[in-house]
């Protein structure tokens, strides 16, 4: 998959290049004594989450949000197509995404006020408004936090990186970056899962022990040390993982099915949604997934049709409907979101449409949620929401209570102080109706 740049020189973050990744920290006791406490709630069907992250910017209007009767400079050349579901309409450049429109909630009139790629991306990958003096954590780091996983798998999983950080969280909750996709009915090599150059396992059983010698001779020293912890976490989560048939064959998209391997194609999108697919199937708690280009300042029209669009109604509508066919849908919240819309006036100029995040669309799927849905509505030329709209706050909320995480919870920081996992907005009741 490509590396993606935006307008202002932003690339998406290969946070901890070493190929760590983070370990999730909590025994199955650990993780009775939250429930009994509140903190996690039994009864939310979402066990696992999958974040479709869209860097760049898609545009609404010519995606979910379309306004055939808007004035020219406005509505754009694509026209609309009816989905699965009466009374909905979406591009016609998406026409797998209407026909599973029924396993899928697109909410539209989304808004919030920053329109640089940095600060939106960070805003949209964690829930919270940026502060210059915090980092927020991103919403793998909190699900790693506070829901266990198995020893041998790692917890968060980001394809093929990650713009979402552990934040204030610490290194320990960072995600580990497969830094490529997979390759159709070709095994898929991460670094510290397959074993390579010759390295056998018994090669890494001993130096393992050498590892926990050492550690044993250095013990106290990394106490208060929140990157020595993280690098320790790391180091047994790796050794668990290296070890294990169940997390090499986690990844290795060539044992899927191949009737079931085909209807997600041959490209790097599609290819994606199937390891995170897989990677949830056998207990990865969280995955992320990056599909860029969506800048389209410039030739904005072209771009989408002859392929962001095609890739992504392919890769998109496979993700919804191999989770069903798994019976992984249910189980797993989807998330699906850029930083921000595009403008609705069209830039002459350019033939495209620049940064927006006045109003914007987002989807959501799985868990508690039932598809087949539009909430919330934008104005009549998509400049803004019709009523309240929602904010990326909410969406947070939502999101985190689909997998019965209270979003007021507090965690605090390294030096003791107290935050909300969301600080502003509320959980959307109507997507649980």
């Amino acid at each position: 998959m490509a590396l993606h740049k935006t307008c202002d020189g932003m690339a998406r973050r290969d946070f901890l290049k070493v190929g760590a990744v983070g370990a999730s920290s909590l025994s199955l006791g650990s993780f009775l004594q939250m429930s009994e406490a509140g903190e996690i709630q039994q009864a939310a069907k979402a066990k696992s989450a999958i974040f479709i992250n869209l860097p760049g910017g898609p545009s609404h209007m010519d995606t979910f949000d379309l306004k055939p009767n808007a004035p020219e400079e406005f509505r754009g050349e694509f026209n609309q197509i009816q989905t699965k579901v009466p009374g909905i309409e979406i591009s016609e450049h998406l026409p797998k995404l209407a026909s599973a429109m029924d396993k899928f909630v697109i909410l539209r009139g989304v808004s919030h006020t920053l329109a640089a790629h940095r600060l939106g991306s960070e805003y949209i990958n964690s829930g919270n408004r940026p502060l210059p003096s915090l980092e927020f954590p991103g919403y793998g780091a909190v699900v790693t936090r506070l829901m266990p996983g198995q020893p041998d798998l790692p917890p968060f999983v980001s394809i093929p990186r990650s713009t979402q950080t552990p934040g204030y969280l610490g290194v320990k909750y960072a995600p580990l970056h497969t830094n490529s996709t997979p390759t159709p009915g070709r095994p898929f090599s991460v670094r510290g899962i397959t074993l390579g150059n010759g390295v056998t396992i018994s090669d890494v059983e001993n130096r393992q022990n050498l590892l926990n010698n050492l550690d044993t001779a250095f013990a106290g020293f990394e106490k208060e040390n929140q990157l020595l912890e993280g690098l320790d976490r790391f180091s047994q989560q790796a050794h668990s993982m290296i070890t294990s048939k169940r997390a090499r064959d986690a990844f290795d998209v060539s044992k899927e099915n191949p009737q079931f391997a085909a209807q997600f194609g041959e490209g790097a999108f599609g290819q994606s949604c199937l390891l995170a697919t897989r990677l949830v199937e056998s207990g990865v708690r969280f995955v992320t997934v990056s599909t860029g280009g969506w800048d389209t300042h410039r030739d904005n029209w072209n771009k989408l049709k002859t392929t962001l669009l095609p890739s992504l109604d392919e890769g998109l509508a496979a993700l919804f409907q191999g989770l069903e066919e798994k019976g992984l849908l249910e189980s797993t919240a989807v998330f699906v979101t850029g930083e921000f819309g595009r403008t609705p006036k069209i830039n002459t100029e350019r033939g495209g449409r620049d940064h927006y995040p006045r109003c914007m669309f987002m989807l959501m799927a799985g868990g508690g949620i039932s598809g087949g849905r539009v909430l919330g509505e934008s104005d009549a030329n998509a400049t803004e929401p019709l009523n309240d709209g929602f904010s990326p706050d909410d969406v947070a909320a939502s999101f985190y209570h689909n997998l019965g995480i209270d979003h007021t919870k507090e965690f605090k920081t390294n030096t003791g102080r107290p935050v909300m996992i969301v600080r502003e907005g509320n959980v959307i009741d109507e997507l649980f109706a």
